[in-house]
Parts: C-alpha cells; sequence; structure tokens
C-alpha cells in the first residue's frame, strides 16, 4: 500500500473547516476524501496536519492518505486540480514513506493572524482579514507576545472546555508587525489548541488597546478559560507552513 503526501493551499470562507462532519460535505477533508475516493476508486482516509477552524485559510495545509492504486502521482494531482473546487488547490502530490503521518509527524507550525487597521475601505482583502480600525499599541503587543514564547501550560487559550490531553504547548517565536494598513501577528510552535492562536490575539488586542497589561499574560498559563481574551474572528487566519 502506498502512502502520498498532498500540500495544499485553500480559502476557507465557506467551509465548516478541516474536519470531516457527519452529514456536512462542506469541509477540507471531505472534499478531499470524495474526490479522491471516485478518481482512485477506492475508499481513501486523508490525514492532516491539523483540523483548522471554520472560515481558517492555508497556504501550506500537508495532509497524507494510502492507497492501494498505480495511478501515478502527477495523474492524481492533475485529477485533484480538475474536479476540486477552485477555492481548494493543490501545491504537490508524492510518494513519501509508510512512516510518514502529516499530524503525528509534525515538528513545527507556522500561523499568520491579519488585521486590518487602515483608514480606507479593505474591499478585495476583506475575506482574509479582521476589519478593526481602534487604536493599538503595536510595540506594547509585540513586547506581551513574547510571554508566550516557551513551553506553557495553554489551558486559558483552548476553545475547548472539555478537552482532555495535555494542554501544554511550546511556542518558539511571536511576532507583531505593523504595515501600512494591517497589524500582523505570526506565530510559530510545536502545535496549537482550538482556537488558540485566535485567543492569543484576542488577548493581545486588550494589550494594545490599554485594556489589559503585558504582565498579567504569565498569570493566565494553566489557568481558566474566561481569564484570556475574546477569539478573534477565523476571517484573519490562515496556517502558513508545516515543518518535518
Amino acid at each position: 500500500m502506498r502512502n502520498v503526501r498532498l500540500d495544499i493551499s485553500y480559502d476557507g470562507t465557506r467551509y465548516k473547516g478541516w474536519q470531516r462532519l457527519a452529514g456536512c460535505e462542506n469541509t477540507i477533508q471531505g472534499k478531499l476524501e470524495q474526490v479522491l475516493s471516485r478518481l482512485l476508486n477506492e475508499d481513501v482516509v486523508v490525514t492532516g496536519s491539523g483540523r483548522t477552524d471554520a472560515g481558517t485559510h492555508a497556504l501550506g495545509q500537508v495532509a497524507n492518505f494510502h492507497c492501494n492504486s498505480d495511478m501515478s502521482c502527477q495523474d492524481i494531482l492533475s485529477g485533484l486540480r480538475t474536479y476540486l473546487p477552485e477555492d481548494i488547490g493543490i501545491i504537490s502530490c508524492k510518494n513519501v514513506s509508510e512512516r510518514f503521518h502529516a499530524r503525528l509527524n509534525a515538528k513545527e507550525k507556522t500561523y499568520r493572524y491579519r488585521l486590518w487597521n487602515g483608514e480606507k475601505p479593505c474591499i478585495f482583502e476583506r475575506k482574509y482579514v479582521y476589519i478593526d480600525r481602534d487604536a493599538f499599541d503595536v510595540f506594547k503587543m509585540h513586547e506581551a507576545a513574547q510571554a508566550f514564547v516557551g513551553t506553557h501550560d495553554f489551558s486559558a487559550f483552548c476553545g475547548n472546555k472539555h478537552f482532555k490531553k495535555s494542554t501544554v504547548r511550546a511556542i518558539q517565536s511571536f511576532n507583531v508587525v505593523k504595515t501600512e494598513d494591517e497589524i500582523v501577528f505570526t506565530v510559530t510552535g510545536n502545535g496549537f489548541l482550538q482556537y488558540m492562536v485566535r485567543i492569543m490575539v484576542g488577548t493581545l488586542l486588550e494589550v494594545g488597546r490599554g485594556q489589559r497589561s503585558a504582565e498579567s499574560i504569565p498569570l493566565l498559563f494553566g489557568g481558566d478559560r474566561a481569564n484570556a481574551g475574546p477569539a478573534v474572528p477565523s476571517s484573519g487566519l490562515c496556517l502558513m507552513e508545516v515543518k518535518y
């Protein structure tokens, strides 16, 4: 049996997220499995590097699947590009080692969150940003973001109240920069909990508005979800890269 890796980009605007859902055809995983199963004439289960939320985008999602078909990777790639919706794009398709697992072997993931902060209308990027024109102290937010770097218990930044596994994660870097019209948050870590990036950004925005001190962030680790900031909308979030 072959093991095949896919590198994928998608506009998540109209989807209910990555994970296949019973009774719902509108997921990324579901669309991929549907097309692959028909293309290869066998049941295919696709494993992604992580479950992006409803409305979240990806430039560098990675997935793998096993199959018995001897169809070439080039023909699989061509078939996927022909039959998938135009908002799901396959960057590459290649055979990999039987031991490769898109989720379990992932060492590092990078997410980017875009906040439109300019005065002019946001027309062509509106589906890929969160629009908030409040005055933010970007320097304070960047300084506060450094508190997330390191290994911590991110229970206060998890959107799943019933999550039973470890909520400890390691963050390698977290940068906040201002461009002409946007504030961009870029975070790299070994893994992320449900809504974790969006809650971290929401907490930093409170710092940027002067509603929370940077010094309060370390006090949140290992605490309750209610103590952290709100989860910002998913539209501004994009999975940029997965490293193995």
